[in-house]
């Protein structure tokens, strides 16, 4: 087993309702990745998600974006992990974050939930919290009563830019990941210029 990433997850929700919104900030990262690997997601039905397999910078790994919505996503990332005996600390999730300014970008390792739905059903199925996140920042309303509306309205232009240009970013330490190498991904990705 690689000690590098080996699952590459973008979390959103879906149909034509949601694509836009927020709250899909995980899911534009890995929709950008394989169109700048010109890999093609397809839907399959064991997985309940969009998956790809391939061979990237050496290594084989997944793509997968879930097709369940957002609080049933582990089933999808457990799916795929149980199916090619993936282990937790080999899966990397590309997810919104509230408490990170718009077009902030941190790689991390475990720690809780923080709320966010997708992350909680992640954790219960795979009973673990010891994996990797990309936490994508898409700013925070201000009132905690404003946030479900918030996630779930596409961001304004500017910030939309803003997070692609993060987004584009945080490519550039795939490799790494894959290698294992993930203080260096981590110091290239929080030392990058704005």
């Amino acid at each position: 087993m690689s000690s590098g990433i080996a699952l590459i997850v973008g979390l959103g929700n879906p149909g034509a309702d949601y694509e836009h919104t927020r709250h899909n900030a995980g899911a534009w990262f890995v929709l950008n990745l394989a169109q700048s690997i010109h890999t093609t997601l397809h839907f399959e039905n064991k997985f309940k998600g969009l998956h790809s397999s391939l061979t990237l910078h050496g290594h084989p790994v997944h793509l997968l974006i879930p097709t369940t919505f957002m609080n049933l996503s582990g089933q999808a990332v457990n799916s795929v992990a149980k199916f090619y005996k993936i282990a937790p600390e080999n899966i990397l999730v590309a997810h919104d974050d509230l408490d990170l300014a718009v077009g902030d970008i941190r790689l991390k390792f475990d720690g809780g939930h923080g709320g966010h739905n997708g992350l909680r059903d992640m954790i219960d199925h795979l009973q673990t919290n010891k994996f990797h996140r990309l936490r994508i920042g898409i700013g925070h309303p201000g009132n905690s009563h404003e946030v479900t509306n918030y996630v779930l309205k596409p961001p304004h232009r500017h910030e939309r830019e803003e997070i692609e240009t993060a987004i584009t970013s945080a490519e550039k330490i795939i490799p790494d990941l894959l290698d294992g190498k993930f203080q260096k991904a981590m110091q290239d990705l929080h030392t990058r210029e704005k």
